[in-house]
C-alpha cells in the first residue's frame, strides 16, 4: 500500500533524511518512531505531497507522490501535528467544507460527513463551534477531516501530543479502530503509543532508518529480550562506566528507586546483548570496583530500551535490523 524507496531530502549541504526505505502493508499500523529532529515530519510531509524529495521515490496505492500528486492526495488522509481546523466553523460545517475540497459529490457529502462524525464519536459535538472544543475533541475533528473521504491510507504526525491521559486513550482507541480498513503511518516520539497501537515499527535516527520490525521482535533481536535492575551503593556515573565495559552489556541507564531515597544509593537498568547472559560478570565487575551490591534482579526489555540503544549517539548502531519479510528473502 505504501512504499518508500531510498528517499532523501537535503537543504543545501544539510541532509534532513537519507536513503529512507520502508513499506506499510494494507490494513497495517506502522509506528514511525524517532527523537525530535530525526526526520519524521520531513518524511511525512513528503508522503503527503507537501514537500518534494531530493532523491528516491514514494508510492501510495501504486501512485508516485511526486509524479501523481493529485491521485495520491485523493487516496490519503493527513493529520499534521497541529490539525488544520477553522475555529469559527461548526464541526459539521467544517467537515462539509473539507468533503467538498476533497471532491466528494454533493449527493454523497452528507453521508460521508455523518460517517466520519460517527467514526470519531463526535455526534454530540457536530453543531459546536470548533474553538469551544477541548484539545481532545479538536484532535478528533482533525482525524475526522483526514478520513471524511474514506482514504485507503492515513498519515498522522504526533496525534497525541499535548493530550491528557484520558484523551490519549480515546484517540489511541480511535486510531486502532481505523486499522484494517485503512493503512496508517503513525509518526511519534511517544513510546507507549507505539507499543499499544502499532503492528510494526520503523525507527529513524539522524535522518536514517536504523530498524524496522514488530516491537516484540525488535526487543528480542536487539536486547535478547532481557536485562537487570540493580541497586548499589556508590556514584552513579562511575558505576555506569564500569558496567558499559562488561562484555554482553548493550545499554546502561539510571532509573528511579522504588523505595525512599537512601544515602549514596544508585539504581541502574542494564540491558543485555542478544544471546548473552552477563549477570555474573556484572556483579563481579561492580564488587571489584568497590560498589556495594544490594539487589540485582532480571527484568524484561522494553521498547524504550530498544529506542535508547538505537538513538544514543555513542552507540555503534547495527547496519539494519531486518523485518521478517527481509529475513525470509535471505533464507
Amino acid at each position: 500500500m505504501i512504499e518508500v524507496d531510498h528517499l532523501s531530502k537535503t537543504y543545501g549541504s544539510t541532509s534532513a533524511i537519507t536513503d529512507v526505505t520502508f513499506s506499510v502493508e494494507p490494513g497495517e499500523i506502522l509506528g514511525f518512531l524517532g527523537p525530535n529532529g530525526a526526520g519524521k515530519t520531513t518524511t511525512m510531509r513528503i508522503l503527503a505531497g507537501y514537500l518534494p524529495a531530493t532523491n528516491g521515490t514514494a508510492k501510495i496505492a501504486g501512485f508516485d507522490v511526486h509524479e501523481n500528486s493529485l491521485a495520491v492526495r485523493q487516496r490519503i488522509g493527513y493529520l499534521p501535528e497541529t490539525p488544520p481546523l477553522y475555529p469559527e466553523m461548526t464541526v459539521e460545517g467544517f467537515l462539509h467544507f473539507v468533503a467538498r475540497i476533497k471532491g466528494i459529490s454533493a449527493g454523497d457529502r452528507a453521508t460521508k460527513v455523518t460517517a466520519a462524525i460517527e467514526r470519531c464519536n463526535l455526534q454530540d459535538k457536530r453543531r459546536v463551534i470548533i474553538r469551544k472544543l477541548s484539545k481532545g475533541y479538536r484532535q478528533r475533528v482533525g482525524i475526522a477531516q483526514a478520513i471524511v473521504h474514506d482514504p485507503p491510507a492515513i498519515i498522522m504526525d504526533e496525534p497525541t501530543v499535548g493530550l491528557d491521559p484520558r484523551q490519549i486513550i480515546e484517540v489511541r482507541n480511535l486510531i486502532k479502530s481505523l486499522a484494517g480498513t485503512h493503512t496508517i503511518i503513525l509518526s511519534t516520539h511517544i513510546l507507549p503509543e507505539v507499543s499499544m497501537t502499532c503492528n510494526r515499527v520503523a525507527i529513524i535516527n539522524r535522518g536514517k532508518i536504523v530498524a524496522t520490525n514488530t516491537p516484540e521482535s525488535l526487543m528480542t533481536q536487539l536486547t535478547g529480550g532481557s536485562g537487570y535492575e540493580i541497586e548499589i551503593t556508590g556514584e552513579t556515573n562511575l558505576a555506569k562506566q564500569v558496567l558499559q565495559n562488561v562484555a554482553g552489556v548493550s545499554l546502561v541507564e539510571s532509573i528511579s528507586g522504588n523505595n525512599l531515597p537512601r544515602d549514596n544509593r544508585a539504581y541502574l537498568r542494564v540491558i543485555s546483548q542478544l544471546g548473552s547472559e552477563p549477570g555474573q560478570d556484572i556483579a563481579l565487575a561492580l564488587v571489584r570496583a568497590g560498589f556495594g551490591l544490594h539487589e540485582m534482579r532480571r527484568v524484561s526489555a522494553t521498547l524504550e530500551d530498544v529506542f535508547l540503544q538505537l538513538t544514543t549517539e555513542e552507540k555503534n548502531l547495527p547496519t539494519e535490523v531486518n523485518s521478517a519479510e527481509n529475513e525470509g528473502e535471505a533464507a
